[in-house]
């Protein structure tokens, strides 16, 4: 099994930047792939990006591409997520998700609701929240 511990929220002021943190542990850790989603209030969560531990394929949602940066440290077990030009209704709590490789895909992340038997074997971490000031 592998455990995914997020860091890094905070208050920021639109326009701003922030760097969020996600340390994956476990002996099962390299068959997993990491992604960022984030929920906010009365809404459901929303896929943002995710990377292979393998090699630098990415995907990221159209709404965050070109201002957010999914890396990642491989000796560490840690996914970062860059985010720059916050706005307000960025506001929300933002998750590492934990997903078996082999469904690393764009569709598996685009297409949420085609794969929601697979998303059974997903781990969550407990979420940080991030909170965008205008």
């Amino acid at each position: 099994q592998v455990q995914v511990v997020e860091s890094g929220g905070g208050l920021v002021q639109a326009g701003g930047s922030l760097r969020l943190t996600c340390v994956a542990s476990g002996r099962t850790v390299s068959r997993y792939a990491l992604a960022w989603f984030r929920q906010a209030p009365g809404k459901e969560r929303e896929f943002l990006a995710a990377i292979s531990w393998s090699d630098t394929t990415a995907y990221y949602d159209d709404s965050v591409k070109g201002r957010f940066t999914i890396s990642k440290d491989n000796a560490k077990t840690t996914v970062y997520l860059q985010m720059d030009s916050l706005k307000p209704e960025e506001t929300a709590v933002y998750y590492c998700n934990a997903a078996p490789s082999v469904y690393f895909s764009s569709s598996y992340y685009y297409n949420r609701e085609q794969n929601a038997g697979r998303r059974t074997l997903e781990v969550w971490g407990q979420g940080t929240l991030v909170t965008v000031s205008s």
